[in-house]
């Protein structure tokens, strides 16, 4: 029954989008920062961690082990093993989830406000007392090196890995989150306990709550949740050098579809061009079936079913990237059609109606994303990790709306770099030459 409760206000809580978001910053006692949406509509609070750094931190030799540290958080913890942990959430109809990429850990976690204190002590044990039991470890070691073998064999992933060893080399960026799988193998458990150390750390936490709870309740509630937790962590990584030469490398894998990750430097959030260049890319490769990309490479000449592009503005590193997927037969001719369109745009530039549909859509679709506490919260702490201000959410519209044609279009000429756009293509394509070692 106290599923079915905690699944209808999660229901309710994702109607409508709101047309405001009030957030206030908030201080506890114990010196913890965080941004508060309250909202005693129901019942429910959306909790949000971030603690930067992420897989990233691994120790030199240790790859792969905050990413398995982190998949054992919720496998027992305090006098909990693997099995009772997931009963007693079930029980008090607790959500909890726990996830890491390159520059963050994620701690998520959803409850009703008559169990939010067992709630919490349950969250609160699986962060500070993880067990690392060792039937748990071996048994997610198993489950991490399965994905592994897998990704071994599909050449998305393949790609994948294969650019980001030739972009970022050996900055932790430069090699696979979850190891390999002799490192995954060769992980002990006090690997895991000094990832766990490492990485969740009051020196790095963001926090973000949505719902039914004051200030004073949130504040109360952090002290308990993270007082015990290391007051610092492990070295955040440095800034990676990026190679992006220009060409292309081949990765010979056989199979019918080429598979190619395309990338240029980009640019940081805060960088005064950024709208500019996020508008930018809309128009180019991130508006779905009305980018120019999808235009000319699928529309017009049917050479693939999906190309995109998108601005990765990661905490040690800043590229333009995106993916394309043809056949083996198809592939040169997609990748001349790409290159061809970054030339147009930055030498012809975008059109005022372009422009105007690019804000339009833009514009629109933001405040369709305030659609449920959790969803808030997650956009709230997000902001936290980019310096984003509290009042972002009020302005970003207007920020979009100020972008000029004569802006854009020098941005374009600025910022599009043919001469760095680097291809690397894993399959048996037809017609392409390795150009990049």
């Amino acid at each position: 029954m106290i599923r079915l409760v905690l699944t209808l206000v999660l229901l309710a809580a994702a109607l409508p989008a709101r047309a405001g978001v009030e957030v206030a910053e908030i201080t506890t006692p114990g010196e913890l920062d965080a941004w508060l949406v309250e909202d005693h509509a129901i019942p429910f609070v959306a909790l949000e961690l971030r603690f930067r750094g992420g897989t990233s931190l691994d120790a030199p030799g240790a790859r792969g082990a905050t990413n398995l540290m982190v998949a054992l958080l919720e496998e027992g913890a305090g006098e909990r093993d693997a099995r009772a942990f997931a009963q007693t959430a079930e029980e008090l109809a607790a959500r909890l989830g726990y996830d890491a990429n390159d520059d963050a850990v994620s701690v998520s976690a959803r409850f009703l406000t008559e169990n939010r204190a067992a709630s919490v002590d349950l969250l609160r044990d699986s962060l500070i007392a993880p067990r690392f039991d060792e039937d748990a470890i071996e048994r997610v070691r198993a489950q991490v090196l399965a994905g592994l073998r897998e990704a071994e064999t599909n050449p998305r992933d393949i790609a994948s890995r294969e650019a980001a060893r030739l972009i970022y080399g050996d900055h932790p960026y430069g090699s696979r989150r979850e190891g390999t799988p002799e490192s995954v193998a060769a992980l002990t458990r006090d690997d895991i306990l000094a990832a766990h150390r490492g990485a969740l750390a009051r020196d790095r936490v963001y926090i973000s709550a949505v719902g039914d709870i004051t200030a004073q309740e949130l504040g109360a509630l952090l002290d308990h949740l993270l007082g015990d937790l290391p007051e610092t962590g492990a070295p955040l990584p440095p800034r990676a050098d990026l190679t992006l030469p220009g060409g292309v490398r081949l990765v010979d894998f056989a199979t019918p579809q080429s598979v190619a990750l395309f990338a240029q430097p980009g640019l940081d959030r805060h960088h005064p061009d950024f709208f500019a260049a996020f508008i930018l890319n809309h128009i180019l490769g991130g508006g779905g079936f009305e980018s120019r990309l999808m235009t000319e490479v699928r529309e017009k000449r049917g050479l693939t079913y999906g190309v995109y592009s998108y601005i990765a503005d990661r905490d040690a590193a800043e590229i333009w990237t995106g993916s394309v997927a043809s056949a083996n037969d198809r592939m040169a001719d997609a990748i001349a059609v790409i290159r061809a369109e970054w030339a147009r745009l930055r030498d012809a530039g975008v059109t005022a109606e372009e422009l105007e549909n690019a804000k339009t859509y833009l514009t629109g679709a933001y405040p369709l994303r305030f659609d449920g506490n959790g969803t808030i919260a997650s956009i709230a702490v997000g902001m936290q990790m980019d310096g984003l201000p509290t009042d972002y959410i009020a302005r970003r519209n207007d920020m979009v709306n100020a972008v000029t044609l004569d802006e854009i279009n020098r941005v374009a000429r600025e910022w599009l770099d043919t001469e760095a756009l680097t291809f690397v293509v894993v399959g048996q394509p037809e017609g392409l030459e390795n150009t990049v070692n």
